[in-house]
């Protein structure tokens, strides 16, 4: 009997075995066939990853490039590679110049020259000598606003004028049309239904020199800021006690500086919508402003009789004395010197260095009144052609008058006048200096004594053309920048 149990344990081991040996023979199959397979993935992935690499060689290269060139190259080395890049632009900009202006010199020295005197305050580049008067029916003639002209700015690419009356409206011109392209009308009463815009009369604007920001400030006391391109609404500034008469971008920056009838000074930062500071010094009403690239400002203190350099780095200020009336406009020339007006008649010419002007040209246009009882017509506007030597002014004698300033700007000498008749409240040279835009109106920008009925309120832009005889190197002068 155990021979029987023996034997059916004996076939079963070995049936047992058997059907093992077959699931292990079927698994090892599997295995191989699988580990096969992904043998093949890998080495087709390996075939497809090597071809990449072959492929984006040249681009990894120059990454590294990039990332050891970033890695090795020190702060002085990366100051000298720009400047190699700033003067290589600066050749193919001047390059391309003298092609049309057949430079005879070095355009690239010129260049740095000019930037460094213009930084100092020194450049005063020849163009009055190449102007002469436009000739009949040269003047173009805009008219939308209703009321006199206040205050206009010219965009930094000359092709848009904006424009403020006393009817609170605001305009924007197309210089080339010579059509609105915008508007933005007057607010009768305080409106609270959301409307934009002025509901007094605005006194003043200034534009940045990117184009970004308009800035019109109004009897309200309200320094209102807007889009140029849209002419939308962006923030309404609040802190002045009076009005706002004078406001200003520092050039180069979104840094706006601003006078008001309460003879302080402030300084705001439009990109944080923010206060910055106060700057108190005049004993009167502050009638004009005006800055460039520098931290300060200037201005006309009206019946203080002062002319004011405010340095906001160095918290302190310089004072100026030499009109005998309210100096009621102020215009830098240049970062060293500027050009003011009175109502005694009086177009002065000041130097940073000096506390008197260096020169002054009393009843600059000329008098008015009954013999015995005459007086000067004071001075209602004056603009400056920057870094040049030419000025313009304006008062309500029916002319707009343009002066050539002298050698170390030691003089002023007349040049010509263009008829235009009306109270010239505000001249504007454009950037490129080829027009000069006049805003006219039957009544003073800041009153009404009188009015001037044959007069017409309207913005005039009058060419400024130039005779190439009168100066035999008026190919190698540069325009002016804004």
């Amino acid at each position: 009997m155990s021979f029987f149990i023996k034997k059916k344990v004996v076939d079963r081991e070995r049936t047992n075995g058997s059907v093992r040996g077959n699931k292990r023979k079927g698994a090892d199959d599997k295995t191989t066939a699988t580990k096969a397979k992904r043998k093949q993935t890998i080495q087709r992935d390996d075939e497809i990853s090597s071809d990449s690499e072959k492929e984006s060689d040249g681009e990894r290269g120059k990454k590294e490039e990039e990332n050891d060139l970033e890695v090795e190259e020190t702060a002085q080395e990366k100051k000298l590679r720009l400047t190699k890049l700033y003067l290589e632009q600066l050749r193919t900009e001047e390059e391309d110049k003298a092609d049309d202006r057949a430079f005879r010199h070095d355009v690239i020295a010129d260049r740095l020259q000019d930037e460094l005197m213009e930084q100092s305050g020194t450049l005063q580049r020849q163009i009055a000598k190449e102007l002469r008067l436009p000739g009949p029916g040269a003047v173009r003639v805009l008219r939308g606003h209703q009321l006199p002209i206040v205050c206009l700015v010219i965009s930094p690419d000359s092709k848009h004028i904006f424009s403020a009356s006393k009817d609170c409206t605001l305009i924007k011109w197309d210089v080339e049309s010579g059509r609105r392209v915008l508007s933005v009308p007057g607010l009768k009463k305080k409106d609270k239904s959301g409307v934009d815009g002025h509901a007094a009369h605005v006194l003043c604007m200034a534009i940045s020199s990117d184009g970004k920001y308009l800035a019109t400030g109004d009897r309200d006391n309200l320094i209102l800021l807007w889009n140029p391109a849209t002419m939308q609404l962006l923030h309404t500034f609040k802190g002045h006690r009076d009005a706002v008469s004078g406001l200003c971008f520092r050039k180069g920056t979104h840094q706006l500086y601003s006078a008001s009838h309460d003879r302080s000074v402030k300084v705001w930062n439009v990109d944080e919508r923010a206060y910055v500071e106060t700057l108190f010094g005049h004993q009167d009403a502050i009638m004009g402003l005006d800055c460039l690239a520098r931290e300060r400002c200037v201005t006309a203190g009206g019946r203080d009789r002062s002319v004011r350099v405010w340095k906001i780095l160095e918290e302190s200020q310089l004072v100026f004395h030499g009109h005998a009336g309210s100096i009621d406009c102020i215009q830098l020339i240049n970062e060293e010197h500027m050009v003011s007006g009175a109502d005694d008649g009086s177009l002065a010419l000041w130097g940073l260095h000096k506390k008197r002007p260096l020169a002054t040209v009393q009843k600059a246009h000329g008098m008015l009144g009954e013999p015995g009882l005459e007086q000067p017509q004071w001075i209602t506007s004056v603009a400056a052609m920057l870094n040049s030597d030419v000025v313009a002014s304006g008062s309500h004698d029916g002319h707009i008058r343009l002066w050539k300033c002298g050698a170390s700007f030691k003089s002023l000498e007349p040049l010509f006048t263009v008829p235009l008749s009306g109270f010239i409240n505000v001249l504007a040279f454009s950037s490129c200096g080829s027009f000069l835009v006049a805003g006219v109106g039957q009544e003073h920008r800041l009153g009404r004594w009188w009015r001037m009925k044959e007069a017409k309120n309207a913005i005039c832009i009058i060419p400024l053309v130039r005779d190439a005889t009168r100066n035999p190197e008026a190919a190698a002068v540069e325009e002016p920048k804004t």
